[in-house]
């Protein structure tokens, strides 16, 4: 528990019976007076440990209090140890809505059970030893316990440089691992644990799914009435509320409806850079909050914020790629000190296909018609226009006409991959490919669903779970923050899956049915300004004021990932950074991360 206080800072607690203990950190949102742990049963049987949120908690009590429970705390965790009295684990996580992880220690059946929610919001790691089933919120919990081993999996640098992340349910430590989204276990005493899906995402056209027939309009009214709910759902809170505003849409769509379901200001908070080269977001989270007359803070970064590399990758514990986990980690340190709960856009561009590699993999699945020679010269016109004053504008042009024998999952992998497959391959020959292998077999269980509809599925159940999830959930919790995501709300999330393709994307045209949803809502710049992801001026910064700080991480005799990695490759990796032959950023990234875990864990 020592290990997690900086997610639950308020009060902490353990439930403890022969041969069991579960225990919380807790921070304080909503009960403050009685909803401090341990949370139990009236008998005192059954403990539960909670992190998160259950946002139909209410409902869940008025029923058990109908049926005849006594519940004696006006929080959600003791609904759990109620509900966990009548009904089996798999019924037990159906009834919760929110972002949860919880055990339950049935002392009476002396049963633990853990289970997570649908889309993996909040994480839970464990590690089964022939003596011992050790559980936490963060792996360093895990890692606390004696009986726990601290070895790497050896396959997990493949798979880290492929995705910056370790897929789920694997991380680097061999042996520790993490609960899948929409899944319980159940362990008793002697026997091996019992792993249950409960919920999975739907894909129209595979396994008898149906899509929903709805005429445009129909869609983007319903689709305002769900994200309007799910909004509203996360407004309960004893404690100060505000909202992440980006400027983009999603965010701004969220802080304008809390704005229209609030009786006072909403607090906004926007993070941007002292940066002419687009990364700056300020001017337009600037224009939502005027709108909305929003009580606004901003914060700007600068390039010595690198330095934090080693508190983020103790946070994470592990090596994350995704550079954008510095902005956010800044963003909710500076939100902390004025609320404790954050809403947040994320889920948005997973929903309805926001992101520009969707259009470019359905371009590039319908060029596979497209006669190969006529192919081949427009890849040629594209290499041509590479060296001339156009280049900056047909990088995706080449990617997208690159190798069309590929099938889509891997090219969809190759524009997403934080480091590409020739650099891989240099430095790291002979890897293990099990990553991919995982990756491959979760497109092809939705085989009979739409090329989008399985991009999708694909996106949710990888860079969701693995990249954006634990980035937000790491970030904040690490100063105590809770931020929560209407757009990931379940029945908004079952409905959209099964929209109509052109409701999402038409051409080059993204979010269409979310964009006229919220169209009385967002300033029109906004809705029509260009998608630009949450992300730092990395590139330039690895060339000028970061540039001696990497190759002091990456290039010193001593430095460990070069015991790892192929040394010569390491350095012409950063050689062509350097003189401009190429954008690198990403994969340096990876690699600095990594040298940073590897010299906190001595390997």
């Amino acid at each position: 528990l020592r290990t997690l206080r900086h997610r639950g800072p308020d009060s902490e607690g353990t439930y403890e019976r022969p041969g069991a203990a579960i225990g919380q950190t807790r921070l304080a949102i909503i009960d403050l007076v009685t909803g401090d742990p341990p949370i139990t049963n009236d008998a005192g049987t059954v403990g539960v440990a909670l992190n998160g949120e259950i946002y139909n908690y209410r409902e869940l009590r008025d029923e058990l209090c109908r049926r005849g429970s006594s519940l004696h705390t006006q929080g959600d965790t003791e609904v759990i140890a109620h509900l966990a009295e009548r009904l089996e684990p798999v019924a037990l996580a159906r009834r919760l809505h929110g972002m949860f992880a919880f055990a339950v220690w049935d002392d009476e059946r002396r049963r633990l059970v853990l289970g997570r929610d649908r889309l993996g919001k909040k994480p839970l790691y464990y590690w089964a030893g022939d003596q011992h089933f050790v559980f936490g919120s963060e792996i360093k919990a895990v890692l606390a316990h004696p009986a726990v081993p601290r070895r790497m999996d050896p396959d997990a640098l493949s798979a880290y440089l492929t995705f910056g992340y370790v897929p789920t349910p694997r991380t680097f430590f061999e042996g520790v691992v993490s609960l899948p989204p929409g899944h319980v276990l159940t362990v008793e005493p002697g026997g091996t644990p019992r792993i249950e899906t409960y919920w999975q995402p739907r894909v129209p056209g595979s396994g008898g799914v149906e899509r929903l027939d709805l005429g445009f309009d129909e869609a983007a009214a319903e689709v305002r009435r769900l994200v309007t709910v799910a909004v509203d759902r996360r407004l309960i809170a004893d404690v100060p509320l505000g909202a992440f505003l980006s400027g983009g849409i999603d965010s701004s769509s969220v802080v304008g409806l809390m704005a229209q379901l609030s009786d006072k200001p909403v607090s906004t908070f926007t993070i941007g850079f002292e940066d002419q080269q687009g990364f700056d977001e300020r001017p337009y989270a600037r224009m939502v909050a005027e709108r909305w007359q929003t009580d606004h803070v901003e914060f700007v970064v600068k390039p010595d914020a690198a330095e934090l590399i080693d508190r983020l990758v103790w946070h994470h514990d592990q090596p994350f790629g995704d550079s954008s986990a510095l902005p956010t980690f800044l963003l909710s340190e500076l939100t902390r000190e004025h609320v404790t709960v954050a809403l947040c856009g994320d889920g948005g561009d997973e929903l309805f296909a926001g992101y520009e590699r969707f259009a470019a993999a359905l371009i590039r699945h319908r060029l596979r018609r497209v006669p190969g020679p006529v192919l081949a010269g427009a890849r040629r016109a594209a290499d041509a226009l590479s060296a001339t004053r156009l280049k900056s504008r047909t990088g995706g042009l080449r990617r997208l006409l690159a190798e069309p024998g590929q099938d889509v999952p891997r090219a969809y992998l190759s524009w997403i991959s934080y480091t590409s497959a020739e650099w891989r391959s240099a430095l790291l020959p002979g890897a293990s490919d099990w990553g991919f292998d995982d990756y491959t077999r979760i497109w092809e269980a939705s085989a009979g669903g739409g090329v989008l509809d399985r991009l999708l599925d694909l996106n949710l159940r990888t860079y969701l779970l693995d990249d954006l999830l634990p980035k937000v959930d790491r970030t904040s919790m690490a100063h105590g923050l809770e931020v929560r995501a209407p757009f990931l709300d379940t029945d908004l999330v079952e409905f959209a899956l099964r929209l109509p393709e052109p409701a999402r994307i038409r051409g080059l045209s993204l979010k269409r049915v979310l964009k006229a949803a919220m169209a009385d809502v967002l300033p029109p710049e906004v809705v029509n300004r260009p998608k630009r992801g949450f992300g730092i001026p990395l590139d330039r910064w690895l060339r000028t004021d970061l540039r001696s700080y990497t190759e002091g991480m990456l290039t010193a005799p001593s430095a460990r990932v070069r015991a790892h990695l192929q040394p010569e490759a390491i350095d012409a990796l950063l050689a062509e950074h350097q003189s401009g032959a190429a954008s690198n950023g990403h994969a340096i990234w990876t690699l600095l991360t990594l040298e940073a875990f590897l010299r906190r864990e001595g390997w």
